[in-house]
């Protein structure tokens, strides 16, 4: 027994796990900033642990997939179907308006920034952040003044 255990402690490897799960908390953060700064219904706390749930799902694979590309996807689907139920659950059907759209689609995007992280696509996870934070923040100089009022998107 351990032997065993000697065996697994001795095989961890924790500085570049956590090294990509903080990168991706990094990348993500202010994208929650600034969803709990417009007081959205996802914030601060979602979507950093999103990101870093999505990394950690890539990276706590890893060692069964074994650079198996059709695992590696199979994965990947499950994480982009996983984002969508959470999304979804962000949307809000309300008289004849539909809010939360754009929390949903940057929870998704979140959840891709994590995934790029946790595959190594380090380029990719950064364009996402920026482009994410960026649609959210300067987007919304283009929305109708009764649309920001509201609050709920």
């Amino acid at each position: 027994m351990t032997d065993q255990l000697s065996a697994i402690v001795g095989s961890f490897n924790i500085i570049p796990h956590l090294t990509a799960l903080v990168f991706a908390y990094v990348l993500a953060f202010p994208i929650g900033w600034d969803r709990e700064k417009s007081e959205r219904s996802a914030g601060l706390r979602t979507f950093p642990l999103v990101a870093i749930a999505s990394c950690g799902f890539i990276q706590a694979t890893e060692t069964l997939i074994h650079g198996n590309p059709e695992a590696t996807a199979r994965i990947v689907e499950g994480l982009i179907t996983g984002m969508g139920f959470i999304g979804g659950g962000a949307i809000l059907v309300v008289k004849s308006s539909v809010r939360g759209t754009a929390t949903a689609a940057s929870l998704w995007a979140t959840g891709a920034i994590g995934t790029a992280v946790g595959l190594g696509a380090y380029d990719i996870a950064v364009v996402l952040s920026v482009m994410t934070f960026l649609t959210l923040r300067l987007m919304t100089n283009f929305k109708e003044p009764d649309e920001l009022e509201t609050k709920t998107d």
